[in-house]
């Protein structure tokens, strides 16, 4: 299944609800709880990626990086590099929908075991955003580069220019003219991000998000994804968590930051998953209409997600296998 392609099953119909910690308690997926116990030592679960959304040849080239003994920031970087180089994809990199003026933007971020962290915004015409975010968190004295300056630093740091606009892209956008109504999706259309997790074999987490954003979204709109903190927050003594959905209910949680602070007071990645979408559903009462899924490792090697809505998927691959994993939701109607 392609990210673009989940479609919601079922109408989403009005419904009573107690939100709290019991009912996303009740409502934790027993598979997941069995995996977790399995999961009795550490040193086995270890090296581990795991990836929002199904992205197997992403987490395929992560791995590798991590077998050959390389960095977690390294996986990272070239994990992610292979959805941005997919323009069939239509949410990262090159071919991503552009926004309603017609331009493909591109949002990365990427964060390494040392805490150290470097983004870039609006980025136009550039394929490999999150390659030139590492450089802007490693050679530059800054965290965030935007639009016109992260394109010239691009640039100089021998990046080459690429029309990112497709065929397909355009024909898109060109059919969305027609009517240009803005109701994005559920699973289609309000999330667009790649998010990565990975653990090498010294025990070292890093992350990153890549993303071409809401499509046909208003000129100049960021999300959470590159923001630290909302889209993506790693730290190597508790765990990281990095956020795909609508990026302006995870920006107005700071969900990825959360989830770790929650790890950190004692919590699986499961719990602080479920406990991350608690939050917005609570803070936002038209969460029927948007989708947000989590996901989180922790030092042990173990791992949660979790959505709002079906329809979320996430990869892993660990103890050699590489699999598509259904997330567990909430929102059960």
């Amino acid at each position: 299944m392609k990210r673009r392609k989940f479609i919601q099953n079922a109408s989403l119909s009005t419904f009573g609800i107690a939100v709290g910690s019991s009912v996303f308690a009740s409502g934790k997926n027993l598979s997941l709880i069995s995996e977790e116990k399995k999961l009795q030592n550490s040193s086995e679960n270890f090296p581990l990626v795991i990836a929002t959304w199904n992205v197997n040849d992403s987490t395929a080239e992560a791995w590798r990086v991590l077998q050959e003994g390389k960095s977690s920031l390294d996986a990272i970087e070239k994990g992610c590099n292979i959805e941005e180089a997919n323009a069939e994809g239509q949410s990262v990199g090159i071919g991503g929908l552009p926004d309603r003026d017609g331009n493909v933007t591109l949002d990365a971020c990427i964060m390494d075991s040392k805490g150290n962290y470097g983004a870039v915004v609006y980025l136009q015409n550039i394929v490999h955003p999150i390659s030139v975010a590492r450089k802007v968190m490693e050679d530059t004295p800054h965290v965030i580069l935007a639009g016109k300056g992260a394109e010239q630093f691009a640039y100089s740091e021998g990046f080459e220019k690429t029309d990112l606009l497709t065929e397909a892209s355009k024909k898109a956008w060109e059919e969305w003219k027609k009517t240009s109504q803005y109701k994005p999706i559920i699973n289609i259309e309000n999330h667009d991000t790649i998010g990565m997790l990975a653990i090498d074999k010294n025990g070292d987490i890093s992350g990153g998000c890549t993303t071409s954003g809401l499509a046909y979204k208003m000129a100049g709109r960021v999300g959470d994804s590159p923001i630290i903190g909302s889209g993506l927050f790693i730290d190597n003594e508790i765990g990281g968590a990095t956020a795909t959905g609508l990026g302006e209910e995870v920006l107005k949680t700071v969900g990825s930051f959360l989830i770790v602070e929650l790890m950190r007071q004692g919590k699986t990645p499961q719990q602080a998953c479920e406990e991350a979408i608690g939050r917005i559903i609570k803070k936002s009462p038209d969460f029927k209409d948007f989708q947000v899924g989590y996901i989180a490792v922790n030092k042990k090697g173990e791992t949660g997600y979790y959505s709002i809505h079906d329809g979320f998927w996430v990869t892993k691959y660990q103890n050699d296998k590489n699999e598509n994993i259904p997330s567990d939701f909430y929102d059960k109607k």
